[in-house]
């Protein structure tokens, strides 16, 4: 799997409203463990949500405010796209594009939600969620 020198943020209308996606349409989802731009899921929580990494330049499409697009440095040295100061992250329960299996699960210390285009959590449950762990 090569790694892409950019990433793309855009937008999905859900149930549980207007959500970030990545360029596979795939959702994006924060952990509120985090601090503000520093991540906190490394080792098995980086391999059960991949964060969204990207070496160049952030694309924001969909109405994703790119004021709100950065990037952070990981402890492994990789870079990773944050939202509002939020690091964004996949979940490998997502298999397809659109799910938001990961909304609302307690892991590694910590609830996941999805992000609205506003850049704050989205804490409402998705009535077709499927049961987490």
């Amino acid at each position: 799997m090569s790694t892409s020198s950019s990433a793309t943020v855009s937008t999905k209308s859900t149930p549980l409203g207007k959500i970030l996606v990545n360029g596979k349409g795939h959702t994006l989802y924060l952990f509120q463990s985090d601090q503000k731009n520093k991540s906190t899921c490394n080792g098995d929580c980086a391999k059960a949500w991949p964060p969204l990494k990207a070496n160049g330049k952030t694309i924001a499409k969909g109405g994703v405010n790119s004021k709100l697009l950065s990037a952070i440095t990981r402890s492994d040295g990789s870079k990773q796209v944050t939202y509002n100061g939020h690091p964004l992250y996949t979940f490998t329960d997502d298999t397809k594009a659109g799910q938001t299996n990961g909304q609302g699960i307690d892991a590694f210390g910590a609830k996941w939600y999805v992000l609205g285009t506003d850049g704050k959590q989205i804490t409402k449950q998705s009535s077709s969620q499927s049961g987490g762990y």
